[in-house]
């Protein structure tokens, strides 16, 4: 279910952006008649999209133990680009069309950079435990059966001890891969701990 809405709303963040870039190119290079047939024949379209950006997102984050700040910039940053979309396409003005775009872009690109740095900092312990605090437990929780933001719950995990290494190193979907942050060491501890403590409990 949470893969599933992390993927929907994704999809609906691309279309959401790519309906203001028609919307904001079409502004700027005063073409003001496709601009308001583009706006009128994708009207529900936009409704549709604006809806279930907005709906993924609370659920993805009502989910979520702790909101980051940078989740709280964003989710600002697309509040305030909405009034001054609304305003900059009703009055075509292009000063707060483009800037109503460029936050988007900026909170857009804000998801981003969370998902690619989402492994975070190394750590210097080779214990799987603490590492797995430190690395795992928001997603996966203490026990393993978390499942949030699309994380598999471990304790029913069918992979073995390699196929949970090559998982933590390369990450798949929404989780970072961890090969550059963690030594196979420890890895190799965190996949011991996984078996040893989550899976099959």
């Amino acid at each position: 279910m949470a893969t599933g809405m992390l993927h929907s709303h994704y999809l609906f963040v691309v279309l959401f952006t790519l309906i203001y870039l028609v919307k904001t190119i079409l502004l700027l290079s005063d073409k003001d008649e496709l601009l308001e047939k583009f706006k009128k024949k994708t009207r529900i379209l936009e409704m549709i999209v604006s809806f279930g950006f907005l709906a993924t997102g609370i659920y993805l984050m009502v989910k979520l133990p702790v909101i980051p700040m940078l989740l709280i910039i964003k989710i600002a940053l697309v509040f305030l680009s909405i009034p001054l979309a609304v305003i900059g396409y009703k009055k075509k003005n292009k000063v707060l069309a483009t800037f109503s775009f460029f936050l988007i872009i900026v909170a857009f690109g804000m998801g981003e950079k969370t998902k690619s740095t989402k492994a975070g900092a190394k750590i210097a312990t080779v214990n799987g435990k603490e590492i797995f605090n430190d690395k795992c437990i928001l997603c996966h929780g203490d026990n393993g059966k978390l499942s949030l933001n699309g994380a598999k719950d471990l304790s029913v995990t069918p992979l073995n001890h390699a196929g949970i290494m090559e998982m933590i190193s390369n990450g798949k979907n929404s989780m970072a891969a961890y090969k550059d942050v963690l030594t196979p060491e420890q890895i190799d501890a965190v996949a011991s701990y996984i078996e040893s403590d989550l899976k099959g409990k």
